[in-house]
C-alpha cells in the first residue's frame, strides 16, 4: 500500500506541476516573466519525469529491482535538469528584479558547470544497481552551494513580491529534506520518503510563481 501511495502522490506531482506549467505557457500572452516561469516549471516537471515514471511503474508492478538501469538514468537526467531549473529561477528572479545581482550569476553559472561537469563523470555509475554513494556526496556538494545562493537573493528580496515572498522557504526546505536522503538512504531506505515533502515543496514554490505571474 505504501508503494501505491508513492506513485499516486508522484504521478499527482508530474501532472499538476505539468499542467501549471502548460497553462502559464498558454497564457504567456508575450509577457516575459510568465514564459520564463513556465519555461522553468516544465523543466522540472520534465526531468523530474525521467525519474518518477519508472518509479511509478515499478511501484505498481513491484519491479523496482529490475528497473535499476532506467532509474539511474532518470536519476542523471534529474541531476542536469534540477540544475538547470535553480539557474532558471536564478534568471528569472534576477530579471524580474531589473537585472540585479548580475555579477553573482557569474558564480552561479561556475558552480552550475561544475555541478554538471561531475555528473558526467563516469565514476558515478548511474546505470549501475550498485553506484557508489560517495560520488552522491560528490555531485551534491556544488548542488547545495547551488541552492544556497538562490536561497539567498531569494531571502534578501523577499518584500519585492508578496506572492513569491516565501519562495526561500520552500527553496530552503526542499534541501533540508534532500540532504539526509543523500547521506543516509543507502543504510536507511526509510528515510528516503523524504523526498515526499521535499517534493511537495516544489509544487508550493510553482503555485508561489504561478500566482506571481
Amino acid at each position: 500500500m505504501g508503494k501505491i501511495m508513492e506513485a499516486v502522490f508522484c504521478a499527482a506531482y508530474l501532472i499538476v506541476t505539468g499542467a501549471l506549467g502548460v497553462i502559464m505557457l498558454r497564457t504567456a500572452d508575450g509577457g516575459k516573466q510568465r514564459l520564463r516561469f513556465a519555461l522553468l516549471t516544465l523543466v522540472l516537471a520534465g526531468g523530474d519525469a525521467f525519474h518518477l515514471v519508472p518509479r511509478i511503474y515499478g511501484a505498481i508492478t513491484g519491479a523496482t529491482d529490475e528497473l535499476h538501469a532506467a532509474l539511474g538514468f532518470g536519476t542523471f537526467v534529474t541531476s542536469i535538469t534540477m540544475t538547470v531549473f535553480y539557474v532558471l529561477l536564478w534568471e528569472f528572479w534576477r530579471k524580474r528584479l531589473d537585472n540585479k545581482y548580475a555579477a553573482s550569476s557569474i558564480i552561479l553559472y561556475a558552480i552550475a558547470a561544475c555541478r554538471v561537469a561531475l555528473c558526467l563523470f563516469p565514476q558515478n555509475e548511474w546505470l549501475s544497481a550498485n553506484a557508489p554513494p560517495a560520488w552522491g556526496i560528490y555531485r551534491n556538494i556544488p548542488f547545495v552551494i547551488l541552492g544556497g545562493i538562490v536561497v539567498w537573493r531569494l531571502f534578501k528580496d523577499r518584500g519585492a513580491d508578496k506572492h513569491f515572498g516565501l519562495a526561500w522557504l520552500s527553496v530552503i526546505l526542499s534541501f533540508l529534506f534532500y540532504i539526509p536522503v543523500v547521506l543516509f538512504a543507502d543504510a536507511l531506505p526509510i528515510i528516503g520518503m523524504l523526498m515526499i515533502p521535499k517534493t511537495a515543496c516544489y509544487v508550493w514554490l510553482i503555485v508561489m510563481g504561478y500566482r506571481a505571474t
